[in-house]
């Protein structure tokens, strides 16, 4: 049964969905960027329910500012308070066990935030450290392409007939050949030292042909990552679809976060 839960935030009421089952481990799913709690295509829903009928309870939300919930959307930073807020009712409902679950940035929230909330366990899917600065792809995003199309002699005949943006090549080039920020305030780093000082277990899933994923993936190769590498359980799916679409796609999410519950 699937029911709707309303609790406070800051003085704000968020509102949350909970698919009940016997179990007394439970999956708590934070939704990223400005989704609502059902998520892309309702994938989380669908997902819900499907894990439901697993016999572990899920209970899904939409922050402050979002759907359901009132007071005013802040941004993946400012959510530390939501995500407490929404595991403090989960426990209410009746769970002992918490493993939580975003991706994007709902991933990296969970890192920064797990803490004040008490999770359990952590499953971050495709985790967002991108640093904003203009409307090209990450780096390694680029890279990745280029790596790919230089093997396709379609390509270079495409780039010899003209049909190549040259101003738009000497750009994606250059950022490219651009170096991670080693800035302590920068997310990846930031990400890395959250990660390093928590002793949940930590399950990555990446998408491997997402420009967030591969974003993450040259990030994990720093030095800040060092510590916590070793710890990180990490599952890759040859896909590049970012919120795991396909029935295959969802099927591989599933049966990970079932195995990262049991």
């Amino acid at each position: 049964m699937r029911r709707l839960i309303a609790f406070p935030c800051a003085g704000e009421t968020l509102v949350g969905s909970l698919d009940e089952a016997p179990g007394t481990t439970g999956l708590l799913i934070v939704s990223g960027g400005n989704e609502v709690r059902m998520g892309a295509h309702r994938g989380m829903a669908m997902l819900a329910a499907r894990l439901a009928e697993a016999g572990h309870p899920v209970f899904r939300f939409d922050r402050r500012g979002i759907g359901d919930s009132t007071g005013e959307n802040q941004g993946f930073e400012s959510s530390a308070e939501d995500i407490a807020a929404a595991a403090a009712a989960f426990r209410e409902a009746g769970v002992e066990r918490i493993v939580a679950f975003g991706n994007c940035d709902a991933a990296t929230a969970l890192a920064f935030f797990h803490r004040l909330a008490g999770i359990d366990a952590l499953i971050l899917a495709n985790p967002w450290v991108i640093e904003a600065s203009d409307d090209l792809p990450p780096a390694a995003a680029i890279r990745a392409r280029y790596a790919e199309r230089m093997r396709d002699p379609k390509e270079w005949l495409r780039l010899a007939r003209g049909g190549v943006s040259i101003i738009k090549l000497f750009k994606g080039l250059a950022k490219s050949s651009q170096r991670k920020s080693e800035a302590r305030d920068g997310l990846a780093p930031r990400l890395a030292t959250a990660l390093a000082a928590t002793n949940v277990p930590i399950t990555l899933l990446l998408a491997q042909g997402d420009n967030t994923a591969l974003a993450f993936a040259d990030a994990l190769k720093g030095r800040a990552f060092d510590p916590v590498r070793p710890r990180l359980k990490l599952e890759q799916l040859d896909s590049a679809s970012h919120s795991f679409a396909s029935v295959s796609d969802k099927d591989w999410l599933f049966e990970r976060i079932l195995a990262a519950l049991a």
